[in-house]
């Protein structure tokens, strides 16, 4: 997530010459709902929200200055955490607000450099549901590769998985070729050249 709102945000100066995400979660809202299913809440949401409550007791006496701790720590789920702690701390009104800004999925068409995103089917923590696939398919340099199965950043191959993963495999391949083919990659995914600004040539004559 972090790298996608990057990369939107700075563009054709984000100094990246591509990117890769693996398992991103595209809508935090839709990831949130996804994670507080009973079986998922179960299995993780409740795990994760554990260790969040921990971290904030480590460092309660520095936290209580800027939060109410006792009412963080009575968080039972990431996303009362995230509206009690996460989106108070960075300013924001409301959990809401603070997911609808972090999600990635809307930011795509400011990116510019070619962009694979692998997600599974399967994947608790991303939905199907919001895949954005339909965006994806008006973007020349966003590739967007989707297993039926794979979890949460596993990816994992065969009966009795042991070695490399898939997704290893992939972002490996990925890698070569971004640094082996760099120009059929860039023309392939109709990215071009920065242009120079006005002042820029300006202040080169």
């Amino acid at each position: 997530m972090i790298l996608l709102n990057y990369l939107a945000c700075k563009q054709t100066k984000s100094g990246m010459v591509a990117g890769i995400t693996i398992s991103v979660a595209w809508d935090a809202l839709r990831s949130s709902d996804s994670m507080e299913e009973p079986l998922n809440w179960l299995l993780f949401n409740k795990h994760l929200t554990n260790g969040l409550r921990q971290k904030v007791t480590r460092h309660r006496k520095i936290l209580e200055k800027v939060v109410d701790v006792e009412y963080v720590l009575k968080a039972r789920t990431i996303r009362e955490f995230d509206e009690r702690f996460t989106s108070h701390l960075f300013g924001y009104k409301s959990c809401v607000d603070y997911y609808r800004d972090a999600s990635p999925a809307k930011k795509l068409p400011h990116t510019s450099v070619p962009i694979l995103c692998l997600n599974a089917a399967d994947d608790p923590f991303s939905p199907q549901s919001a895949f954005p696939v339909s965006i994806v398919q008006a973007l020349p340099n966003v590739a967007l590769l989707l297993t039926a199965h794979g979890g949460h950043i596993a990816f994992l191959q065969g009966l009795f998985p042991r070695g490399e993963s898939y997704m290893e495999r992939l972002f490996g391949q990925f890698v070569q070729a971004v640094f082996e083919h760099p120009r059929d990659i860039k023309r392939a995914c109709g990215v071009k050249k920065h242009q120079p600004s006005k002042d820029q040539s300006d202040a080169k004559e």
